[in-house]
């Protein structure tokens, strides 16, 4: 069995690493100045790296980086410790380009230059399609920020070699900011019961940010820590800590009422654990069954705290309940209707679709109302018409045909189940679905047996 890895010491300096972005959490919200230093600090000491670090590091550098600064997205965003709006994808596909620069892409990755030649078109149309009040910069780079970045992270890290210790480091440094994030939700927001007044997604409890967004970055958290949970708790307190730390963002993450960045972190959950249970031998599968017990019960205890916590609000919102316990006639709040109108553009334009942007442009004029895609999905379709199906084709094609020759990553189904979760219910608001669709596209090497250490604690 190959899941185990080195343990003669734990030496991921997680537990300073924790105690360091718990008061990170604490000073940005006392003093929210400090997310703008912050997140300088980070960009230059991630972009020095990169820079001056040895050739065969400049990898890892990347990954670091864009993992630290997509764990730190939506914290930055609420916390204003961004410049503009859409700084974390820029800054992840500026070093994705760097990575580019001095590592190069592998001749196989060729679908994804097709892949971004195949979005042109819409830019075209766009010019042509968008209304003269709708700035045709903003709203096509809004769009399209997060489809180019994904591109531009897969031609990257296709067929990146990578060992599995090494994906753990990239996992450690995309939850840290979001441990922050945690804490400061905390503060924010410490009683949950005065902020509940009904089911709707609700700001209050998500640092007076957006809900959707806040659910997300909670449930890759949530992900990451159940990945240490199994694979990085080598001792009783360290499963613990994990256990408890899973407990803590999963808490805020229901709390936010929004739905889709919890059942995200769910379907990861359970692809991740299914790979590694197939994958693991039977004393081994042993050791998962029992984990898995303890910590279903630390779900149950966390939705019990929250349940009680909002008065029972947190029930009738799964259950897709108003306040008084009637059922809702739209479960999926209105992404149903706005993912018809972007068919609705696929059959009018099937061809090249209605252009990039057009369908938000559209809701304005028909309703006044700014409402952006909520599936990314029904946006290639609509905007981008027969090229959005081929994009698709790709984008899901090209994966499973590395997996078939590459099975060693025990996270890619977790990974691609990520990408595919969120696009659906969030579209590509932030970098997150970039960069965990082409972390499922390294080649991840075996462990020299000699650095192999057997332990128990392991799961």
């Amino acid at each position: 069995m190959g899941i185990a890895i080195k343990h003669k010491r734990y030496d991921d300096n997680f537990i300073p690493l924790l105690i360091g972005h718990v008061l990170l959490g604490v000073a940005i919200y006392f003093f929210e100045v400090i997310a703008r230093v912050y997140f300088l600090g980070v960009l230059f000491y991630f972009l020095w790296h990169i820079i001056t670090g040895a050739n065969k590091d400049k990898t890892m550098y990347v990954l670091l980086g864009c993992a630290y600064i997509v764990g730190g997205e939506v914290f930055l965003r609420m916390t204003k410790g961004y410049f503009f709006y859409e700084t974390g994808k820029y800054f992840v596909l500026l070093m994705m380009l760097m990575g580019i620069f001095y590592k190069g892409v592998s001749g196989k990755a060729y679908p994804y230059f097709l892949y971004l030649i195949l979005l042109v078109p819409a830019v075209i149309v766009a010019s042509i399609t968008l209304t003269y009040d709708a700035n045709f910069r903003t709203n096509v780079t809004f769009v399209l920020a997060g489809p180019v970045t994904l591109g531009i992270a897969a031609l990257f890290c296709y067929d990146k070699k990578l060992t599995q210790q090494q994906l753990l480091k990239v996992l450690q440094y995309l939850v840290l900011p979001i441990i922050s994030m945690t804490v400061y939700l905390f503060l924010y927001n410490p009683s949950i019961r005065e902020t509940i007044s009904n089911t709707a997604s609700n700001p209050a409890t998500s640092g007076g940010f957006g809900p959707n967004q806040v659910s997300t970055a909670l449930g890759m958290g949530m992900l990451v820590m159940v990945v240490r949970i199994y694979m990085q708790s080598p001792s009783f307190f360290l499963k613990i800590l994990n256990i408890g730390i899973f407990a803590a963002i999963s808490f805020r993450a229901i709390v936010t009422f929004s739905r889709g960045g919890v059942f995200a972190a769910i379907i990861c959950v359970l692809a991740f654990l299914g790979i590694l249970f197939i994958k693991s031998n039977y004393k081994v599968k042993n050791q998962i069954m029992g984990s898995t017990f303890v910590f279903l019960f630390a779900i149950s205890a966390t939705w019990l705290i929250a349940s009680v916590e909002t008065g029972g609000m947190l029930d009738k919102r799964y259950a897709n309940q108003d306040s008084l316990g009637r059922e809702k006639g739209d479960a999926t709040t209105g992404r149903g209707s706005l993912f018809m109108e972007e068919m609705d553009g696929f059959l009018q334009e099937p061809l090249f679709g209605i252009g990039a942007s057009r369908t938000k442009d559209i809701r304005v004029q028909e309703t006044g109302q700014q409402l952006p895609t909520h599936n990314e999905v029904g946006r290639l379709l609509g905007e981008h018409g027969l090229f959005g199906i081929i994009i698709l084709l790709i984008l899901i094609i090209k994966p499973l045909v590395f997996r078939a020759t590459n099975s060693r990553n025990y996270f890619f189904y977790a990974f691609l189940c990520f990408w595919f979760a969120t696009i659906n219910h969030s579209a590509m608001r932030i970098a997150a679905p970039s960069l965990f669709y082409a972390l499922a596209l390294l080649d991840i090497t075996n462990v020299k047996k000699k650095n192999i250490i057997h332990r128990k604690q392991l799961i």
